[in-house]
């Protein structure tokens, strides 16, 4: 048996599975001329050094997504320590106005928006956008780094944040009762 469904795992059970999986926090943009949309992923990853390529995996109904492949480009911004307030302001399901709402950030050549602060970004080019079952694999070429800070880099571990304590620690907030 195959296809959506076909798997005795439990959604809930593969949340906590991959929740033991640490990721470091981004904010993924796009500007299609007219619009900002943005929010927070951690389905981040490096595809290929030639050229520079990388994968974000978004969720097929976030209002990022049309803005995206209108633009035909987006940008990726990774979050320090210190930056927490912005990707849980970016992960909420509110119109992009309040978002981007007195965020400070600059553009890209294309006009797609990098967050201020961050520890470094990605301008891509959209190669493709594939739907695979209840999200969509965005492929895109990095056409220009964003310069960024020197810093500590937000972190995501068993559904909390977390940041780096030096070259080998990770520091976890104690858990809610």
């Amino acid at each position: 048996m195959s296809g959506p469904g076909a798997s005795a795992v439990r959604p809930a059970e593969f949340r906590q599975a991959m929740g033991r999986w640490a990721t470091g926090v981004s904010v993924v943009t796009a500007h299609d001329g007219s619009s900002d949309a943005g929010l927070t992923v951690n389905a981040l990853l490096s595809v290929a050094l030639e050229p520079p390529t990388v994968l974000v995996s978004l969720q097929r109904d976030v209002d990022t997504l049309p803005v995206l492949r209108r633009a035909g480009a987006f940008g990726v911004s990774f979050l320090a320590a210190d930056q927490q307030e912005l990707s849980e302001r970016f992960a909420r399901a509110v119109p992009a106005e309040e978002k981007f709402r007195g965020v400070r950030l600059h553009r890209g050549a294309g006009g797609t928006p990098f967050l201020d602060g961050a520890l470094g970004g990605l301008d891509c080019r959209l190669v493709t956008a594939e739907p695979l079952y209840d999200h969509v694999l965005v492929v895109g070429e990095v056409v220009r780094l964003d310069p960024g800070r020197e810093g500590a880099p937000l972190l995501f571990y068993r559904g909390r944040y977390g940041e780096a304590d030096g070259p080998d620690r990770l520091r976890l907030p104690p858990r809610a009762p």
